[in-house]
């Protein structure tokens, strides 16, 4: 139980990759706070799940893209953490459009949608858990992003996305050298092409199945972006920060979606 007594809030937790890493993140000793939208059943089951595991769990309904539901989210999940603040800030969620369209074709809301949902409510989340961080001179947050975002290259068809999430990779990059003297450290984790019922597979559930467009070959698991976080938040991995690390099997989903008629 490496992580025993720590509190990790996971935005978009209810299921897929959030749901992966509130599991193994509650397997090493963490307390966890599930966020959701509109799964509200998929959370509360999952919260059951979780004290099945000797640890404490709490769902809350925010949408990272409503600047109130950031400010209340924050804080309900100080007020419910043993350690009165979050140890371990998993920013999960973020809105995704995977229709193909022209910047030109986007509504005014959906390109604000897709800019607060993937930016501005991460760094806002970010603004509100920091002091507790700093006050214990202990932290760790993960941004998401998509695999080859730390290059910044065009994608055509995910303008918007594409946008708030390489800004994001500025973002964390300054905020990981701004904290390192506050013993908290920042990454972004940015998973390749994993779809529907693989976000919530283990490694040992796609191990000899076939993903012809994965150079690995197999397809990707929740479990191997879950891994790679819970790695970032072990105590002796203060001296890494500032990372952007794609966790892609060698997929380039830019290049592919591209090529998409």
């Amino acid at each position: 139980m490496k992580l025993q007594g720590r509190t990790a809030l996971i935005t978009g937790s209810a299921k897929g990759l959030g749901k992966m890493t509130a599991l193994v993140l509650a397997g090493m000793g963490c307390d966890i706070v599930i966020n959701y939208v509109t799964s509200e059943l998929e959370a509360r089951e999952l919260a059951v799940r979780i004290q099945q595991l000797g640890v404490r769990a709490t769902a809350i309904r925010a949408d990272i893209a409503n600047q109130t539901d950031v400010e209340r989210l924050a804080r309900e999940a100080e007020r419910w953490s043993a350690t009165g603040g979050v140890d371990i800030l998993i920013n999960n969620a973020g809105p995704f459009i995977r229709e193909r369209r022209s910047f030109a074709d986007y509504s005014v809301e959906d390109i604000i949608g897709l800019v607060n949902g993937n930016l501005l409510g991460v760094m806002l989340l970010d603004h509100k858990l920091l002091p507790s961080m700093r006050e214990k001179k202990w932290g760790r947050i993960i941004h998401f992003g998509f695999g080859h975002a730390g290059e910044g290259r065009a994608w055509p068809h995910r303008a918007v996305y594409a946008t708030a999430k390489t800004g994001l990779v500025s973002f964390t990059k300054s905020l990981a050298v701004e904290e390192a003297g506050n013993g908290i450290t920042v990454h972004m984790v940015c998973p390749g092409d994993i779809r529907g019922a693989n976000k919530e597979r283990t490694i040992a559930d796609v191990i000899g199945e076939l993903d012809v467009e994965s150079p690995r070959v197999r397809p990707g698991s929740g479990e191997d972006i879950a891994r790679v976080i819970s790695f970032l938040c072990l105590p002796q991995s203060d001296y890494l920060t500032g990372n952007i690390i794609d966790v892609t099997g060698g997929f380039d989903p830019i290049k592919n979606t591209i090529r998409e008629p």
